[in-house]
């Protein structure tokens, strides 16, 4: 059974930056996507970031575009989401997940994968 484990969220001003991590447990970590979604009140679940389980490509939703950086570190079997310039509509619970199958490609959709952490909260004060 895959566990994921977010931690990294909080409270930031405007402009400030978070990097949230992602933790996996039960299975090797290397060959497999993960990715970044978030979920803000009142909205549906958004892609925001992924990255492929072999070669390393990332995605990135174009409101993230050069702020954010989904990253990996397979010996540790956790990756990351470099939040920089962060505003006020990055609000949001963001959730990781990683692919149910290896992976050349980064995922950018839900279906995409099978296993989800519980999220963890960032909020972005203006």
């Amino acid at each position: 059974q895959v566990q994921l484990v977010e931690s990294g969220g909080g409270l930031v001003q405007a402009g400030g930056s978070l990097r949230l991590s992602c933790a996996a447990s039960g299975r090797t970590f290397s060959g497999y996507a993960m990715g970044w979604f978030r979920q803000a009140p009142g909205k549906e679940r958004e892609f925001v970031a992924a990255i492929s389980g072999l070669y390393g490509l990332t995605d990135y939703a174009d409101s993230v575009k050069g702020r954010f950086t989904v990253s990996r570190d397979n010996t540790k079997n956790t990756g990351y989401l470099q939040m920089n310039s962060l505003k006020p509509e990055d609000t949001a619970v963001y959730y990781c997940a990683v692919s149910l199958f290896m992976r050349s490609t980064p995922g950018i959709r839900s279906n995409d994968y099978g296993y989800w952490g519980q999220g963890t909260q960032v909020t972005v004060s203006s």
